[in-house]
């Protein structure tokens, strides 16, 4: 009877002490991740340092030519690849079709198709309008016009949104006159906007053709 008696007891004690172990925290005392809100969007990391997510794998573009590209994409059709604008513009780059004949590009669908041929066309079209523009690159790059610093990928997205021929003219009149597109971009807000980023890989090639990059 008394070895009965050790032996429940023993069990006992033994399941009550395995089972401590396994109780869940308490999260109103502990609140490691997730704050008990109704909306669950209060979310708090293991540590609010700073210096300690310095590794994360967050994308950044910098100013390598990655971010230049993306950016001048997303703001000419919000990187669309199949974008057509109210003016017969298409793609990521927002192509007329005389600028794609200039790259070598006749197949309007097959443009539209293929987001490898729209890269190449914006390659092409960076390597003549850097070609075009090679002397007003080496005169003014680096200084300051009418209040605007350029640089060369300013006026190579500057060349884009409105041809070589105005961004020669917006130097010819010392930035002082306002060459803008159909929708009223102007040639200035690109040079700002596109501007400090690394173009410096790309050759100026006044024969560049899509299907050759």
């Amino acid at each position: 009877m008394i070895k009965k008696w050790y032996f429940y007891s023993s069990l006992t004690v033994i399941t009550v002490f395995l089972s401590s172990g396994f109780r869940p925290a308490n999260l109103e005392t502990n609140p490691w991740f997730l704050i008990n809100e109704e909306d669950g969007t209060h979310y708090l990391y293991p540590s609010q340092e700073v210096e300690e997510y310095t590794n994360l794998s967050i994308p950044f573009t910098g100013n390598f030519f990655v971010g230049f590209r993306e950016a001048v994409g997303f703001r000419e059709s919000e990187s669309k690849y199949k974008k057509i604008n109210s003016l017969g513009y298409i793609g990521k780059y927002q192509f007329g079709i005389e600028t794609l004949k200039s790259v070598g590009i006749y197949d309007r669908n097959a443009f539209l198709n293929s987001p490898e041929l729209q890269e190449n066309a914006f390659l092409a079209l960076l390597a003549k309008n850097k070609w075009e523009l090679k002397k007003e690159i080496e005169k003014y790059e680096g200084t300051v016009i009418n209040g605007l610093r350029i640089t060369e990928s300013g006026i190579l997205a500057a060349a884009h949104l409105g041809g070589a021929g105005s961004v020669k003219k917006f130097f010819r009149y010392k930035g002082k006159r306002n060459f803008t597109d159909a929708y009223g971009t102007s040639i200035r807000s690109y040079m700002k906007m596109f501007g400090g980023y690394d173009t410096s890989f790309i050759v100026a090639d006044i024969n560049a053709k899509a299907k050759n990059i």
